[in-house]
Order: structure tokens, then C-alpha cells, then sequence
């Protein structure tokens, strides 16, 4: 028997319907590559949505066909999220960080079929159309008289001439939940980027389980800023969510600095921020440097590699600012634990909590995890036991595009998704990330966690960001080091930092040496590359040997 309830497909232009018809008059602000402040609402977000509808219509585009984005954090951009989305085409965000090859790369393998691009981009753009003939239309993300001239680019077009001449009226069609909505690739820091392609109803479901109070908690009542760039993730889904709630929102366009984001949160009452750990320790610098405080700010979503300790300390203890640990990947739309206390916990003390929250979380409900040995077999959830991360879900990769499925099946033909990250998950499913399984250190038959190495040396004042690596080892196999960067004016001596690590950790896992480089390598997602450093001290031998 099934049940007679209505059956209405989870779309994402429902999210913009919604949004429109409930929380029309909702702010979205966006700080502009051209340097002002721009405002409008979700009706307006609506209406220009709709345009971007009937423009691609015009071109003739077909059902599931790409429309590439190098763009910013701001209005337009998210006109692309549901006027591409909405109207049946796959919006392809593309990470302007990335190497220029691996972007033609990146395109031709989406087969794109338009591009749209922020005029700060325009030397990539430049370097690269010839290179990506399935390309049928470039648009510059302006008004028609910034238009620049000369580019090169043939038939280059401005993005509000594009869609100014269209109709702001356009029945979104009805779609299977199931068609692909847009496509992400991973960074490719080996081999080529892999895509990554959602669909209407895994971004959908994602968009609700982002907005549930023990995950983002996002509410109508917030003004939220996705630091989280838009090309990451889809800015870890937070336009959907925002749509699904009616939040303000608050764009910060190019300008990332510290000094340029206190300033937006300030002026727009942002209570609600989310982004990676080197933004914020810039904007936790600016700030501490200026003596300045945050009037509104509230809670922070801290993702995309481990957040360190001291600054989920810094944020609450000196700030008053809520942080949110999470972790995620492009293959999980991205979310997949979010670091929240349950009732039992809120009696324990302090210290007893912040150990909790240094975790990256638990799990909700559309993502199931565990954590197995080298036999495939599960491990106990006692926080200790340290095992491969899969994981599966509602909204997590099957296979990747034109690509094979990477997943490993259970004895019940279940397939999980193989993170590789390895962890440990105590009894109330706290999940700790303790390494990449390629970074893992080995020393003496014991496990050494890289992650907790570099975060005692970020608790160090004098440290911007350190990278743990494993070295041979004629004895132990292998002995950690630590690669450590200074912020700007602090000093530090190889001993003092060694000494920083006493009564922190055991004896046996205190680095053998440190190294001091200029700067870390950071992927086009704010991430270490342990490649890069091992390529910077390529030669470096232990202590002794």
C-alpha cells in the first residue's frame, strides 16, 4: 500500500519560489568586484533568476547542458544558482585558484557550454577560451558599460545586457528530482580534479539538513556571510539554505582580508560567518591587532581543514563567538559532521567541553559513518580506536562524473564512500579526524597523529601555520617533524617550540626537529599541500642522520 500524499519533486527552483514568495523582502547585500555595495531582495533575486532563464533558453541550451561560473561571492552568482539550476541546465562552479591548465582542462571535461566570469578574472579567461571550443558564449559579470574592449574573446558579452532584454516572467519546468543540478571538481592536487555532480533533490535535502538546529542552525532571524567561497562546494550549500529560511545574506565579493570583513560584519550586523581556518586568522588578527570586538557576530562555521584549538579559544573566549567545527568534502555535497554539544554534555565543565568541540563532530540524520580496519571490518566507537572514515548517505557521491564509483560495498551489498581520512568516533559519535591516511605518521609501530602535532604548535603565539611530516627513520621507520611559519614580526627558536610541546603530548610524539619556512603551501581551497612542503625541505635529513 503507498501512501496518498501529495508527490511534489524536491527542486531547487522551489527554493527560490519559496523565497520569494515568503521572504520577498529579505535583504541580500553584496560587496562588488567594482568596489560599492550593492542591495536588493529575494524578489529581485527572483526576477533576475527568471531573465537568466529565458536568456539561456535563447541560446537554444539543452536539458542537463553546463554553464560554468569563475565568480566571486555575490548577487549574480547567485542568480546562476538557481536561474541555471532552475531551468533544467547544470550550473559547473569553477575555483579560479586552480592551476590555468587544469581550468581548460576542467571546462573541456565538463563541456561547457557558457561561461560566466568576474572581470577580475578576465587574464584567466584570457589565457584560456582557445583552449575550450565546447564554449559557445562568454559573458562578463557587469554592467553593459564595463564592459571592457579589446579582450580577444570573440562575442564577449555583458552579463546585464545578457538578460536585460529578457522577460522576468518563466514557468520553472517540473523535473525528476534525480536530474543533475550542478557540478563541482575536486582540487586535483593528484592527478586530474575528479566532478562531482549533484542533483535537484541531494541539494535540496542537503539545503534542510543544513538549516536543522544541532547543524548550521540557520534561521530567518540571521544575517549570515558565506566566506566559503561560492566555488568551493557551493559555498558549502549555504545559498540554499539561505533561500529554504529567508536569512539575510552578506556577500564579501573579493575582498577577504581581515580589515574588509570586520568591516562588513560590522556594517550588516552579520551574526552568523562561515569559512576556512586561514580566513578567519586573518579577520582574528586584524581585529585582536585594532583592539576592536564584534557587536553582533555570534556563531562561525570553521570548516575545510582542522580547525586549531586555540583559535575555537580565541573566538569564544575573548570574542564570545560560538565556533561551529565541521568537516566535509566535495564528494559530500560537502557536509558530513557538524561539532555540537547534546543536552548530557552541557553540565561538564569547561575544559571537558572544549575537548568535544576540537572534534569535528557528529553526524545527522542523511549521513551514516563508521569506521573500519585495513580488512574492512568495523571499529568500535570508544574514541580511542583509530580506523579508515567511510560514509554514506542522501547526498554523498555514487560515482564520479565520466568517472567509476570509488565505493566499497558491505557484507549487505551497501556501498560506502571511502573518505580517506582516518579517525575515531567515541560513544555518543563524536568524530575526530587524526590524519589523511596518506599523511599518517608510523614511528616504532604507533600511530602519530599529524593533525594534533601541528595544532599544539598553532597554540604557539608566535606561529601562523605549521605542516607535520613524517621523515625516515633508520630505527622508529619513521620520526615526526614539524614545518612551521611565523606571523609577521614574531620570533621563536627551534628549542623554545620543542618545549611548547611538553606535557601536551607524550614524550614519543614531541617532533624531532622543526623547520622554518617562509610560508606553507595552500591549495586553491585553503588547504596545506604536504606535497609542496616536502617538495620546500626536499634534502632535509633528521638530527643526527
Amino acid at each position: 500500500m503507498l501512501g496518498l500524499m501529495q508527490n511534489q519533486p524536491l527542486l531547487i527552483s522551489l527554493l527560490i519560489k519559496f523565497a520569494e514568495r515568503h521572504h520577498g523582502d529579505g535583504e541580500i547585500v553584496s560587496r562588488r568586484v567594482e568596489g560599492d555595495i550593492h542591495r536588493y531582495t529575494y524578489r529581485d533575486l527572483a526576477a533576475r533568476s527568471r531573465r537568466l532563464a529565458n536568456a539561456l533558453d535563447a541560446l537554444a541550451l539543452l536539458p542537463s547542458d553546463r554553464v560554468a561560473s569563475l565568480a566571486w561571492n555575490g548577487y549574480r552568482h547567485m542568480e546562476m544558482y538557481f536561474g541555471v539550476s532552475g531551468s533544467g541546465r547544470v550550473l559547473h562552479t569553477i575555483n579560479p585558484r586552480l592551476h590555468p591548465e587544469q581550468i581548460a582542462w576542467i571546462i573541456n571535461h565538463a563541456e561547457d557550454q557558457v561561461l560566466c566570469f568576474d572581470l577580475s578574472f578576465l587574464p584567466l579567461v584570457q589565457a584560456v577560451h582557445a583552449q575550450c571550443p565546447t564554449v559557445k558564449k562568454w559573458v562578463a559579470l557587469c554592467d553593459a558599460d564595463k564592459l571592457p574592449e579589446g579582450t580577444g574573446i570573440p562575442g564577449l558579452s555583458s552579463y546585464e545586457a545578457w538578460i536585460g532584454g529578457q522577460s522576468s516572467s518563466y514557468v520553472w519546468p517540473v523535473l525528476d528530482e534525480n536530474t543533475a543540478s550542478s557540478l563541482c571538481y575536486t582540487s586535483g592536487t593528484t592527478g586530474h580534479p575528479k566532478g562531482v555532480l549533484y542533483s535537484h533533490r541531494s541539494t535540496t535535502l542537503h539545503a534542510y539538513a543544513a538549516a536543522l538546529p544541532d547543524v548550521m542552525s540557520i534561521s530567518a532571524r540571521d544575517a549570515v556571510l558565506p566566506v566559503v567561497p561560492m566555488f568551493h562546494v557551493n559555498a558549502w550549500g549555504l545559498p540554499y539554505a539561505a533561500a529554504l529560511t529567508g536569512c539575510k545574506v552578506v556577500f564579501p565579493g573579493p575582498a577577504l582580508d581581515g580589515k574588509s570583513v570586520y568591516e562588513l560584519v560590522e556594517a550588516e550586523g552579520v551574526t552568523y560567518a562561515a569559512g576556512v581556518p586561514t580566513v578567519w586568522q586573518m579577520l582574528l588578527t586584524h581585529v585582536k591587532a585594532a583592539g576592536l570586538k564584534f557587536s553582533s557576530l555570534k556563531r562561525t562555521v570553521i570548516g575545510g581543514s582542522a580547525c586549531p584549538p586555540a583559535m575555537i579559544s580565541t573566538f569564544q573566549d575573548e570574542f564570545g563567538v560560538e565556533v561551529l567545527h565541521a568537516w566535509g568534502m566535495t564528494e559530500l555535497s560537502p557536509l558530513g559532521t557538524l561539532c555540537t554539544l547534546k543536552n548530557k554534555h552541557l553540565t561538564l565543565s569547561k575544559d571537558e567541553q572544549m575537548k568535544l568541540l576540537q572534534k569535528q563532530g557528529r553526524s545527522f540524520y542523511g549521513v551514516d559513518m563508521k569506521i573500519v580496519d585495513g580488512n574492512g571490518d568495523e571499529l568500535p566507537w570508544d574514541g580511542k580506536t583509530c580506523g579508515d572514515l567511510l560514509v554514506r548517505g542522501s547526498w554523498i557521491l555514487d560515482t564520479y562524473y565520466k568517472g567509476d564509483s570509488p565505493l566499497i560495498k558491505d557484507a549487505q551489498g551497501h556501498g560506502w564512500f571511502p573518505t580517506g581520512d582516518v579517525a575515531t568516533i567515541d560513544p555518543d559519535g563524536f568524530m575526530q579526524i587524526t590524519d589523511r591516511s596518506k599523511d599518517v605518521i608510523k614511528s616504532g609501530g604507533e600511530w602519530i597523529s599529524s593533525i594534533d602535532i601541528e595544532n599544539i604548535a598553532m597554540g604557539h603565539p608566535a606561529i601562523a601555520i605549521a605542516a607535520c611530516i613524517g621523515m625516515p627513520h633508520p630505527k622508529w621507520d619513521e620520526r615526526p617533524i614539524v614545518v612551521v611559519s611565523l606571523k609577521a614580526g614574531a620570533e621563536v627558536t627551534r628549542e623554545e617550540l620543542l618545549h611548547f610541546y611538553e606535557g601536551k603530548t607524550a614524550k614519543w610524539q614531541i617532533p624531532d626537529d622543526v623547520v622554518f619556512v617562509d610560508a606553507i603551501p595552500l591549495g586553491a581551497t585553503g588547504k596545506m599541500l604536504k606535497t609542496k612542503v616536502r617538495e620546500l625541505i626536499q634534502g632535509y635529513q633528521l638530527p643526527g642522520f
